[in-house]
């Protein structure tokens, strides 16, 4: 996951370089996803920071190489044109149904890249279950745990809200929402396929070491 800019008075390209640094290191060390959470880019910086998170992943070396998936939040056309591996909706975003006509639709289906995704972000156990039924290929759902950036969803989901729902939906379920190396496992026990996270990937020194441990306790 990565964190949100502001874009206000510097230069584009120095605000977004500590992010792409980021990318990079994250990516490196081996995570399956990374969501591009830039949103109210405008489509020209969109559609560039994408493509050039794209080239940094590709680059990589090693067992990493190949393995990150780069998801564009909300923009459809940006993740299409740059042939990023999928689309990442909120609930106030396009309707996965309609993204998901649109993906089928001639001429964008000759430019989606094989295995594109296109997931939801949900905060009730009824909005996760709606996402799947109208063909979410997965759903982010939280926040399961207390977190500052998840407060304005409401209060924590918890692991058993996590589990009825991952028992209830046949497609891939990532927790989301003050994850860390201490609770993940607990998420995977529950029936989750995967957890998403900020600050557990950026702020340590070795997110390599974070992300074996986490593969190692599921």
């Amino acid at each position: 996951m990565t964190d949100r800019r502001s874009l206000l008075a510097a230069p584009q390209k120095d605000l977004l370089d500590p992010l792409l640094e980021k990318i990079e290191r994250v990516g490196a060390a081996g995570v399956d996803w990374i969501q591009l959470r830039e949103r109210d880019l405008p489509g020209e910086k969109s559609a560039w920071l994408t493509r050039e998170a794209l080239r940094r992943v590709s680059n990589q070396a090693g067992p990493a190489k190949g393995r990150t998936r780069i998801l564009v939040n909300d923009r459809l056309d940006v993740a299409i044109a740059e042939q990023a591996g999928g689309v990442h909706l909120g609930e106030n975003s396009l309707p996965v149904q309609e993204a998901k006509r649109l993906l089928k639709s001639s001429p964008a289906e000759k430019s989606v890249p094989p295995g594109f995704l296109a997931g939801v972000s949900c905060h009730s156990l009824e909005a996760a279950q709606s996402a799947a039924t109208a063909g979410a290929d997965y759903i982010f759902f939280g926040p399961v745990f207390a977190t500052p950036s998840k407060a304005d969803y409401g209060a924590p989901q918890g692991l058993a809200r996590l589990a009825e729902l991952c028992t209830s939906v046949t497609i891939a379920v990532l927790a989301i929402g003050g994850i860390t190396l201490e609770n993940a496992p607990a998420c995977f026990s529950a029936g989750a396929s995967g957890i998403a996270a900020i600050r557990l990937f950026q702020d340590p020194a070795d997110p390599a070491s974070v992300v074996r441990a986490i593969r190692q306790g599921f």
